[in-house]
């Protein structure tokens, strides 16, 4: 409940900026100020309701619940969607069936952040079980994401399944790493973030700025995304956060 309730948190104090300072490091006196009624404005956040969906398969069919039934929940959905979760959704609508439905023969932005904003549930609900969260992804994170776009879900999931027992941050991210392909641009981009925090621990725009130069302005690392929303950059910023977060 407590890592639910602190997902909740970050994503209704985030929202009032999504958009709105792109490619850019939002004035402080623009940082929205947190208040604690702020919580009751989640109910019309994709970043959540989607897992609820995945989360009912669940519980409605099992733990085990088969990727043909996660994707006939997923296409009965009536909420509003955008980028890979609306095009997986028209897909599987159109008789496309998962994995498929996330084929970047199908789906245009196959690695847009779809997954990995949704994929806090795989490790809230695994501790210390990654071979779990990978599978998970593998069920839910097809439905709309392929590549990169899964395994940004995987790696964050991966990280919460190891947050319940490890504290030191560098094994956190190492058991993320572990749930993902090492030769993945995914991979390649939370190396570069762990070794960029090491050469400049006390300068985070430093670290931002060159995050902006690889995963933001150069194309090869913007492939299979609608050319917002990377799954990589913004990956790239939850890296940010936690390596000079200081455990905050």
């Amino acid at each position: 409940k407590g890592g639910w309730i602190g997902q909740i948190i970050g994503v209704v104090w985030g929202a009032p900026t999504e958009f709105t300072c792109v490619d850019a490091v939002i004035p402080e006196d623009k940082v929205p100020k947190w208040t604690p009624d702020m919580i009751n404005q989640a109910f019309g956040q994709d970043d959540l309701y989607v897992e609820m969906t995945f989360l009912r398969s669940m519980e409605e069919y099992g733990i085990d619940v088969s990727i043909r039934q996660a994707g006939i929940d997923f296409a009965n959905s009536e909420y509003t969607l955008w980028a890979a979760n609306d095009a997986g959704r028209k897909n599987l609508r159109k008789g496309i069936a998962p994995p498929d439905s996330s084929h970047p023969q199908f789906n245009t932005c196959p690695n847009d952040i779809d997954y990995q904003i949704e994929a806090d549930f795989a490790g809230l609900i695994a501790p210390g079980q990654p071979n779990a969260v990978i599978a998970l992804g593998e069920k839910f994170g097809r439905l709309m994401n392929y590549g990169d776009g899964v395994y940004g879900g995987q790696f964050m999931g991966g990280m919460y399944a190891e947050a319940f027992f490890e504290k030191d941050l560098s094994k956190v991210i190492e058991a993320g790493l572990a749930c993902i392909p090492a030769e993945s641009q995914y991979a390649e981009m939370v190396r570069d973030l762990v070794r960029w925090h090491r050469e400049n621990p006390d300068d985070w725009q430093k670290t931002w700025g060159l995050c902006l130069q690889k995963y933001r302005k150069d194309p090869a690392y913007q492939k299979g995304s609608n050319g917002r929303i990377d799954v990589k950059i913004n990956g790239a910023m939850v890296m940010l956060g936690l390596l000079y977060g200081q455990g905050d």
